[in-house]
């Protein structure tokens, strides 16, 4: 094992809503990405953030294997959901230049109860 393994690690589980059903989109290289946004409640902060109203996060996730890609389409708005993966980095040119974003780099994912549908209610 090489020395900097042993001492960095990026691992990320995610917990939450389905905002949206997931996009797929191909990127100008060819390859396929879906992208999707999992809503997190926040822990009651505590300290100099407990100031703070915002009561949740939206995490942007990526899938890039084409197996978890076919798994996550069919998702659906509202679906309890968790993704497993790694925090990336990721630039693209925009009409303002060079951005970047940090998102989740999918490895797992897994619904867990679908959504309720509003005629259910």
């Amino acid at each position: 094992m090489h020395p900097e393994e042993e001492t960095t690690r990026n691992e990320v589980v995610v917990r939450g809503r389905l905002s949206a059903p997931a996009e797929e989109r191909e990127l100008p290289s060819g390859d396929v990405v879906v992208t999707l946004r999992v809503i997190v409640s926040r822990a009651r902060p505590r300290g100099p953030s407990a100031r703070s109203k915002q009561r949740f996060d939206v995490i942007d996730c990526a899938v890039w294997a084409a197996r978890l890609r076919r798994t996550v389409r069919a998702w659906r708005a509202g679906d309890v959901v968790e993704v497993e993966g790694a925090l990336r980095r990721r630039f693209y040119r925009g009409a303002a230049g060079t951005t970047s974003r940090v998102e989740v780099e999918a490895a797992r994912a897994r619904r867990i109860s679908a959504a309720v549908p509003a005629s259910a209610s």
